[in-house]
């Protein structure tokens, strides 16, 4: 016989919580408490009818339980193999960004570089373009063709081709 869910005690904020949440993990993590007490699914079924696995189910229900009701973030973005804060990166890469708005070219050598210089090591080539990707740059090229061209009728067009003999008389030929 299965084990009767615990957290009774917490079955209000999560239904409270239920209606204003917004993010989708704090959802299933209310969701995993709720079910079992509610609908009086085993953790299996919780965890299959949430789309998450066992594992995951039974430790957010967990902290939840643990922490009277409130559903702990984790962080979003870790930046391990950041040189600069997001403030630092954003001061030095505005210089670089200016000169680009107003028509230069932003070269990845020269924002090397100058992090070299700020960081005094040197630095891969692919840090400074982590940088520039996590600050939002990317790199336009131009087309190689014209979009709506049709390069059969380009072909049908240079076998057709007929010079303009009266053009070739005019001029002694």
């Amino acid at each position: 016989m299965a084990r009767i869910a615990r957290g009774q005690n917490v079955l209000t904020e999560a239904q409270g919580l239920l209606a204003k949440t917004k993010d989708a993990d704090e959802l299933r993590t209310i969701q995993a408490v709720i079910f079992p007490l509610v609908n009086g699914m085993s953790t299996q079924e919780t965890a299959k009818a949430i789309g998450r696995s066992i594992r995951w189910t039974t430790k957010a229900r967990n902290e939840f339980i643990r922490n009277l009701g409130i559903v702990k973030k984790t962080p979003q973005i870790i930046r391990n193999r950041a040189h600069m804060t997001r403030s630092e990166e954003k001061d030095f890469l505005s210089a670089f960004f200016e000169k680009a708005r107003n028509g230069g070219i932003l070269v990845v050598s020269e924002i090397r570089k100058a992090m070299e210089l700020r960081l005094g090591h040197k630095v891969a080539l692919s840090s400074a373009y982590n940088l520039l990707h996590r600050n939002g740059w990317r790199k336009i090229i131009p087309y190689k063709r014209h979009v709506k061209s049709d390069k059969e009728a380009q072909e049908e067009w240079k076998k057709n081709f007929q010079p303009c003999l009266h053009k070739l008389r005019r001029n002694g030929e």
